[in-house]
């Protein structure tokens, strides 16, 4: 398992004397400043999303933004006159990505401080230094994948479904069948590995042991006859949420351990989790196997501990911090009808 560097997912950048050069609201024609479109660009190629958190005048600053072309980059733009802190922590939660990984542009030092002091893990730079914000560590991912590039549109394509559930009137599972959801597992391919290495180091909540794990070590699992590497994929009618989900199973000859499961955040409220567990103990049950599972539980991922829960895994050991879930097989549920599972 490879150890963790602090990397960005997120930039919160203010407008005023940021963004633009001047204050919109004593001066309506500001420009740009120079060099912030192509670092905020570079960032939306990277995957790295970008948001907005300034203490403005809401429709006419989204108008400037308009005007300027770069509205499309900003998703859950937080433009009022509410502290910049919890403008951030709104922003952190409506990504629904811990407030460790995001940075915060401004060129005001009380605004920076009072961010700091609100969020100690928030990397606070200031304004005069956007040009090198693509040069710095935290703002460069080891991979840049397929998902990574069309990241912001992935999570713009959800604003959009959640705005519509929002509206939608009767329960979930009939706004989930208007959905038209293809889920997929697939074993691993080698033009997985970068994605799957991705996954485990940014992927806190839906994650069933916090293990991360290297493209070498991806690859070696992939490889051997001891284990299996899956990679999981979703899709609906609105676009693709890509790869989303990794389950790495050691291969025993009288047990499959779950070594490590996962699912992007932004997948939770779908029942996919539930669908791939179901899925691995119809598997299991036609091998003959015995399926055990791995939990080590966080202050984060307390929705896996009770997902194992509700599939009837029972706790059978405990060493340390880690659990030893077995299931006996004998409850498997059935496929929800709002949902296709397609096997590759």
């Amino acid at each position: 398992m490879s150890g963790k560097e602090k990397k960005i997912k997120c930039v919160v950048w203010d407008l005023d004397n940021t963004v633009w050069d001047g204050v919109l609201l004593e001066d309506e024609n500001v420009l740009l400043r120079s060099r912030v479109v192509e670092v905020i660009k570079i960032l939306d190629e990277r995957g790295i999303l970008n948001s907005i958190s300034s203490k403005n005048e809401y429709n006419l600053a989204i108008s400037k933004l308009k005007e300027f072309r770069i509205d499309k980059y900003f998703i859950y733009p937080q433009i009022s006159w509410n502290s910049k802190a919890s403008s951030v922590k709104k922003i952190a939660e409506l990504i629904n990505i811990g407030i460790d990984t995001f940075a915060f542009v401004d060129d005001q030092p009380f605004e920076r401080e009072e961010v700091k002091y609100s969020h100690l893990n928030v990397l606070c730079i200031d304004a005069v230094d956007i040009s090198e914000i693509p040069d710095m560590p935290e703002m460069i991912p080891r991979f840049i994948t397929a998902e990574s590039k069309e990241r912001r549109k992935i999570y713009q394509s959800d604003i959009k479904r959640k705005k519509l559930e929002e509206k939608f009137e009767g329960p979930g599972d009939e706004f989930l069948s208007t959905l038209d959801m293809e889920f997929t597992i697939s074993e691993a391919t080698e033009d997985d590995l970068q994605r799957a290495e991705e996954l485990t180091m940014r992927t806190h909540q839906l994650n069933t042991t916090g293990y991360t794990y290297s493209y070498d070590e991806l690859n070696f699992f992939r490889q051997s006859s001891d284990y299996k590497l899956l990679i999981s994929g979703l899709d609906d009618k609105y676009g693709t949420y890509g790869k989303i989900g990794v389950t790495l199973i050691k291969t025993e000859k009288d047990a499959w351990y779950i070594k490590l499961l996962l699912m992007s955040c932004r997948v939770m409220a779908r029942g996919v989790g539930n669908v791939l567990i179901n899925y691995l103990m119809q598997e299991a049950k036609k091998q003959g196997v015995r399926l055990c599972a791995e939990l080590i539980p966080t202050d984060r991922n307390r929705m896996m501990y009770m997902t194992y829960k509700f599939a009837n895994f029972k706790e059978k050991e405990k060493n340390g911090d880690l659990i030893i879930f077995e299931n006996d097989l004998s409850i498997i549920q059935k496929l929800p009808n709002y949902i296709k599972l397609v096997l590759k």
